[in-house]
């Protein structure tokens, strides 16, 4: 059995599209996997380390307006989809699986016009345009959000499944009391975690600084928070300038990047962070309750759409990032946290959004098209 995948630009059209392949490897030992992606994007650091064979092609997003820069993006998309079937006629799969961004337009496209059997995956509540557009030649049209189905032609919508996203197994399998030992943390306390973003957000960060000072030293909050690799010595010197000492506190951890995120997410009780879909699906597959600040740049706001799917289910609250403030940030918190009627009714809401089992979905449809 072989299968392209093919996503990429950003971690957050790559990372499900690796869980997949993973999973197609388990569950057929001799499955070939050739990924696909694009020359700039993430995808040439993370895949080489997973250890998939990778080629590119080069291609680009498109502004959506008549303009020069469209044009080139355009002409680049219709040599890449010459290339595409080329590297598909040569590999010869039995499927292609797209989990979007802009290298998914030639090469699902060129899949579908060759015959191939052609699966899409859409992380976001608002579907991407490239899916949208490759939507009427694909076999099925797996989601991560049943609120994207309304973007889809009635047509369309007879090929879609909700599957949810797929998450690292090690997610589900550490328990609250092993994260708890991992930080040194009290069972007795509640949990807050805050990720400003693998960059750094400025604005969670500087959020997040007025809520450490607030409970530096609060018999009954322990907190991660997560700056981001460029937010970080700056948040170090104002924790400072506000008096706090990291080196004697015994409740707050301030860190750029956590590895282990399997272990945070395992015993906390509030998360703070960005309304990306591979976040949330961890989150909700834990049952964690959040407080979204989507990222307020990305493509078509997708982030606040997700956000407000989850706004809409209980399993969350939403600042946008204009109005995010550390006071605006403690409020939120306060009455979440300490409410444990409200905590416990959205931490059951965000268990019900969540989808553990993706993984075994997506194969089950994979299934129907590979025996």
């Amino acid at each position: 059995m072989r299968v392209i995948l093919t996503g990429g630009g950003t971690g957050g059209h790559i990372y499900p599209a690796i869980a997949i392949g993973q999973a197609l490897q388990k569950e057929w030992a001799r499955c070939e996997i050739l990924y696909v992606g694009t020359k700039n994007g993430l995808e040439n650091k993370i895949i080489p380390e997973v250890g998939f064979p990778l080629v590119t092609l080069e291609v680009e997003g498109w502004q959506r307006k008549f303009s020069l820069q469209a044009f080139k993006a355009g002409w680049k998309a219709s040599k890449a989809f010459f290339a595409a079937r080329k590297i598909i006629r040569d590999f010869s799969p039995q499927l292609v699986i797209g989990t979007g961004g802009y290298v998914c337009l030639p090469v699902v496209g060129a899949a579908s016009c060759l015959g191939i059997t052609t699966l899409l995956h859409e992380q976001n509540a608002l579907p991407g345009l490239t899916n949208r557009l490759l939507s009427g030649g694909v076999e099925e049209i797996l989601l991560t959000f049943p609120e994207a189905q309304k973007y889809f032609s009635v047509q369309r919508q007879k090929k879609i499944t909700v599957t949810g996203l797929p998450i690292r197994p090690a997610i589900l399998e550490v328990e609250r009391a092993e994260g708890l030992s991992f930080f040194d943390f009290s069972p007795d306390k509640l949990t807050l975690l805050g990720i400003g973003g693998s960059r750094g957000a400025q604005s969670i960060n500087q959020a997040m600084l007025f809520v450490c000072g607030q409970y530096y030293n609060d018999e009954r909050v322990q907190i991660i928070h997560l700056t981001g690799e460029t937010g970080y010595a700056e948040f170090q010197q104002k924790l400072q300038q506000r008096g706090i000492d990291m080196a004697n506190n015994g409740n707050v951890i301030i860190t750029p990047y956590l590895q282990e995120m399997e272990y945070a997410l395992a015993c906390t009780d509030l998360c703070i962070g960005r309304s990306g879909a591979a976040f949330l699906a961890e989150m909700t597959a834990k049952g964690i309750p959040g407080i979204l600040v989507p990222y307020p740049y990305a493509a078509e706001s997708h982030q606040e759409h997700n956000a407000r799917a989850l706004v809409e289910q209980g399993a969350a609250e939403m600042i946008l990032d204009q109005e995010l403030t550390g006071e605006v940030l403690l409020e939120k918190v306060e009455k979440v946290l300490f409410d444990d009627v409200r905590r416990k009714e959205m931490a059951q809401k965000s268990k019900q959004a969540g989808k553990p089992e993706a993984i075994e979905k997506i194969i089950e449809v994979v299934k129907k098209y590979c025996k």
